[in-house]
Protein backbone atom coordinates (compact mmCIF):
# COMPACT_ATOMS: atom_id res chain seq x y z
CA UNK A 1 0.00 0.00 0.00
CA UNK A 2 1.31 3.53 -0.73
CA UNK A 3 2.41 5.82 2.05
CA UNK A 4 1.09 9.27 2.94
CA UNK A 5 2.58 12.03 5.06
CA UNK A 6 0.65 13.50 7.99
CA UNK A 7 1.63 17.04 8.88
CA UNK A 8 1.04 18.34 12.38
CA UNK A 9 -0.22 17.24 15.76
CA UNK A 10 -3.93 17.12 14.93
CA UNK A 11 -3.42 14.98 11.83
CA UNK A 12 -1.29 12.48 13.76
CA UNK A 13 -3.73 12.52 16.68
CA UNK A 14 -6.70 11.67 14.45
CA UNK A 15 -4.75 9.03 12.58
CA UNK A 16 -3.94 7.29 15.87
CA UNK A 17 -7.52 7.54 17.10
CA UNK A 18 -8.88 5.89 13.98
CA UNK A 19 -6.41 3.07 13.66
CA UNK A 20 -4.02 4.26 10.95
CA UNK A 21 -0.93 2.16 10.34
CA UNK A 22 1.83 4.60 11.25
CA UNK A 23 5.28 3.63 10.06
CA UNK A 24 7.16 6.57 11.52
CA UNK A 25 6.39 9.46 13.89
CA UNK A 26 8.89 12.31 14.15
CA UNK A 27 9.02 15.13 16.70
CA UNK A 28 11.32 18.10 17.10
CA UNK A 29 10.58 18.99 20.75
CA UNK A 30 9.39 15.97 22.73
CA UNK A 31 8.46 18.01 25.81
CA UNK A 32 6.30 20.41 23.78
CA UNK A 33 4.55 17.51 22.04
CA UNK A 34 3.98 15.79 25.37
CA UNK A 35 2.32 18.97 26.68
CA UNK A 36 0.09 19.22 23.59
CA UNK A 37 -0.90 15.58 23.85
CA UNK A 38 -1.68 15.83 27.56
CA UNK A 39 -3.95 18.82 26.96
CA UNK A 40 -5.58 17.96 23.63
CA UNK A 41 -5.39 14.19 23.20
CA UNK A 42 -4.74 12.34 26.45
CA UNK A 43 -6.38 9.25 24.95
CA UNK A 44 -3.48 8.77 22.51
CA UNK A 45 -0.69 10.63 24.33
CA UNK A 46 1.17 7.54 25.51
CA UNK A 47 1.01 5.83 22.12
CA UNK A 48 2.17 8.96 20.29
CA UNK A 49 5.16 9.46 22.58
CA UNK A 50 6.08 5.76 22.55
CA UNK A 51 6.23 5.83 18.75
CA UNK A 52 7.93 9.22 18.47
CA UNK A 53 11.44 9.55 17.06
CA UNK A 54 13.42 12.68 17.93
CA UNK A 55 14.76 14.53 14.88
CA UNK A 56 16.50 17.84 14.33
CA UNK A 57 14.61 20.88 13.08
CA UNK A 58 16.53 20.66 9.81
CA UNK A 59 15.65 17.00 9.28
CA UNK A 60 12.02 17.71 10.20
CA UNK A 61 11.70 20.38 7.50
CA UNK A 62 12.67 17.77 4.89
CA UNK A 63 10.01 15.27 5.98
CA UNK A 64 6.85 16.90 4.64
CA UNK A 65 5.72 19.36 1.96
CA UNK A 66 4.98 21.88 4.72
CA UNK A 67 6.78 21.73 8.06
CA UNK A 68 4.11 21.77 10.77
CA UNK A 69 4.61 24.40 13.45
CA UNK A 70 3.68 21.84 16.13
CA UNK A 71 6.84 19.91 15.25
CA UNK A 72 5.06 16.61 14.66
CA UNK A 73 4.82 14.59 11.45
CA UNK A 74 4.17 10.97 10.58
CA UNK A 75 4.26 8.55 7.69
CA UNK A 76 1.22 6.29 7.43
CA UNK A 77 0.00 3.56 5.12
CA UNK A 78 -2.92 4.59 2.92
CA UNK A 79 -5.85 2.18 3.35
CA UNK A 80 -6.48 -0.17 0.42
CA UNK A 81 -8.94 0.93 -2.24
CA UNK A 82 -12.43 -0.54 -2.16
CA UNK A 83 -15.57 -0.34 -4.30
CA UNK A 84 -18.01 2.49 -3.44
CA UNK A 85 -20.77 -0.12 -3.33
CA UNK A 86 -19.18 -1.65 -0.19
CA UNK A 87 -19.78 1.44 1.98
CA UNK A 88 -22.10 1.04 4.92
CA UNK A 89 -25.74 1.72 4.14
CA UNK A 90 -27.01 3.36 7.33
CA UNK A 91 -25.60 6.81 6.49
CA UNK A 92 -25.25 9.11 3.47
CA UNK A 93 -22.31 9.07 1.08
CA UNK A 94 -20.73 12.33 -0.11
CA UNK A 95 -19.81 12.41 -3.81
CA UNK A 96 -17.57 15.25 -5.00
CA UNK A 97 -17.54 15.61 -8.77
CA UNK A 98 -14.07 16.63 -9.99
CA UNK A 99 -13.16 19.05 -7.17
CA UNK A 100 -10.26 21.38 -7.92
CA UNK A 101 -9.20 22.75 -4.53
CA UNK A 102 -7.54 20.01 -2.50
CA UNK A 103 -7.76 21.98 0.73
CA UNK A 104 -11.50 22.29 0.24
CA UNK A 105 -11.68 18.58 -0.56
CA UNK A 106 -9.96 17.85 2.74
CA UNK A 107 -12.39 20.12 4.58
CA UNK A 108 -15.25 18.09 3.06
CA UNK A 109 -13.69 14.90 4.40
CA UNK A 110 -13.36 16.52 7.83
CA UNK A 111 -17.02 17.49 8.05
CA UNK A 112 -18.15 14.15 6.59
CA UNK A 113 -16.21 12.37 9.33
CA UNK A 114 -17.71 14.62 12.00
CA UNK A 115 -21.23 14.00 10.69
CA UNK A 116 -20.60 10.22 10.55
CA UNK A 117 -21.14 9.88 6.81
CA UNK A 118 -20.59 6.45 5.27
CA UNK A 119 -17.75 7.72 3.08
CA UNK A 120 -16.50 10.31 0.61
CA UNK A 121 -16.17 9.39 -3.07
CA UNK A 122 -14.21 11.74 -5.34
CA UNK A 123 -14.07 11.79 -9.14
CA UNK A 124 -11.75 13.70 -11.46
CA UNK A 125 -7.99 14.02 -11.77
CA UNK A 126 -7.16 15.09 -8.21
CA UNK A 127 -5.94 12.49 -5.73
CA UNK A 128 -8.13 12.77 -2.60
CA UNK A 129 -5.15 11.54 -0.53
CA UNK A 130 -2.78 14.28 -1.73
CA UNK A 131 -0.88 16.18 1.01
CA UNK A 132 -3.07 19.28 0.68
CA UNK A 133 -6.22 17.22 1.13
CA UNK A 134 -4.83 15.42 4.17
CA UNK A 135 -3.85 18.78 5.61
CA UNK A 136 -7.40 20.08 5.07
CA UNK A 137 -8.95 17.07 6.79
CA UNK A 138 -6.59 17.19 9.80
CA UNK A 139 -5.93 13.48 9.34
CA UNK A 140 -9.60 12.48 9.37
CA UNK A 141 -9.17 10.57 6.11
CA UNK A 142 -8.63 7.62 8.46
CA UNK A 143 -12.03 8.08 10.14
CA UNK A 144 -14.06 6.97 7.11
CA UNK A 145 -13.45 5.58 3.61
CA UNK A 146 -12.15 8.19 1.14
CA UNK A 147 -12.28 6.74 -2.37
CA UNK A 148 -11.28 7.81 -5.86
CA UNK A 149 -13.88 6.62 -8.40
CA UNK A 150 -15.30 7.75 -11.70
CA UNK A 151 -18.93 7.82 -10.59
CA UNK A 152 -21.09 7.78 -7.47
CA UNK A 153 -22.18 4.42 -6.02
CA UNK A 154 -24.61 2.78 -8.41
CA UNK A 155 -26.79 1.16 -5.76
CA UNK A 156 -27.99 4.20 -3.81
CA UNK A 157 -30.50 7.00 -4.40
CA UNK A 158 -28.65 9.98 -5.87
CA UNK A 159 -29.47 13.48 -4.58
CA UNK A 160 -27.77 16.23 -6.59
CA UNK A 161 -27.24 19.67 -5.05
CA UNK A 162 -27.70 22.51 -7.52
CA UNK A 163 -28.89 26.13 -7.05
CA UNK A 164 -31.70 25.55 -9.58
CA UNK A 165 -33.07 22.53 -7.73
CA UNK A 166 -36.15 22.18 -5.57
CA UNK A 167 -35.82 23.23 -1.93
CA UNK A 168 -33.91 20.62 0.05
CA UNK A 169 -36.12 18.75 2.52
CA UNK A 170 -33.93 16.43 4.60
CA UNK A 171 -36.99 14.61 5.93
CA UNK A 172 -37.79 13.45 2.39
CA UNK A 173 -34.28 12.13 1.75
CA UNK A 174 -34.10 8.34 1.25
CA UNK A 175 -31.95 6.47 3.78
CA UNK A 176 -28.36 5.94 2.71
CA UNK A 177 -28.57 8.36 -0.22
CA UNK A 178 -25.58 9.76 -2.05
CA UNK A 179 -25.28 13.55 -1.83
CA UNK A 180 -23.53 14.88 -4.96
CA UNK A 181 -21.75 18.24 -5.11
CA UNK A 182 -20.03 19.94 -8.03
CA UNK A 183 -17.31 22.55 -8.30
CA UNK A 184 -17.95 26.10 -7.14
CA UNK A 185 -17.40 27.56 -10.59
CA UNK A 186 -19.38 25.12 -12.76
CA UNK A 187 -21.45 23.06 -10.35
CA UNK A 188 -22.50 19.53 -11.24
CA UNK A 189 -22.35 18.21 -14.78
CA UNK A 190 -25.57 17.95 -16.76
CA UNK A 191 -25.04 14.20 -17.01
CA UNK A 192 -24.98 13.75 -13.26
CA UNK A 193 -28.02 15.97 -12.72
CA UNK A 194 -29.90 14.00 -15.35
CA UNK A 195 -28.99 10.74 -13.64
CA UNK A 196 -30.02 11.99 -10.19
CA UNK A 197 -33.18 10.82 -8.44
CA UNK A 198 -33.64 14.36 -7.11
CA UNK A 199 -32.04 17.76 -7.74
CA UNK A 200 -32.24 19.98 -4.69
CA UNK A 201 -30.96 23.35 -3.49
CA UNK A 202 -29.88 24.62 -0.10
CA UNK A 203 -31.82 27.76 0.87
CA UNK A 204 -29.77 30.94 0.44
CA UNK A 205 -30.42 34.63 0.78
CA UNK A 206 -31.41 36.40 -2.44
CA UNK A 207 -28.42 37.57 -4.55
CA UNK A 208 -26.06 35.06 -2.89
CA UNK A 209 -25.21 32.74 -5.77
CA UNK A 210 -23.16 29.97 -4.16
CA UNK A 211 -21.64 28.48 -1.03
CA UNK A 212 -18.16 27.19 -0.40
CA UNK A 213 -18.04 23.47 -1.23
CA UNK A 214 -17.23 22.30 2.29
CA UNK A 215 -19.91 24.63 3.70
CA UNK A 216 -22.49 23.08 1.36
CA UNK A 217 -21.51 19.57 2.39
CA UNK A 218 -21.69 20.56 6.04
CA UNK A 219 -25.10 22.20 5.70
CA UNK A 220 -26.59 19.19 3.88
CA UNK A 221 -25.19 16.55 6.22
CA UNK A 222 -26.15 18.35 9.39
CA UNK A 223 -29.61 19.26 8.13
CA UNK A 224 -30.14 15.55 7.53
CA UNK A 225 -28.64 14.59 10.89
CA UNK A 226 -30.77 17.07 12.83
CA UNK A 227 -33.94 16.13 10.94
CA UNK A 228 -33.49 12.53 12.05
Amino acid sequence: MPEVVLEGFHAVKHALRFGAELERVCVVDRAAVADLAARLAPDVAAELLDRAEDVSAEAFRALAPRAARTGVAAVARRPPDRAPETLRRDAPVVFLEAPQDLGNLGACVRVAAAADAAGVVVSGEKDPWAPEALRGSAGLHFALPVLHAGAPPADRPLVAFDPAGAPFDPRATPPGATFAFGTERDGLSDALKTAADAVVALPMREKVSSLNLATSVSAALYALKLAR
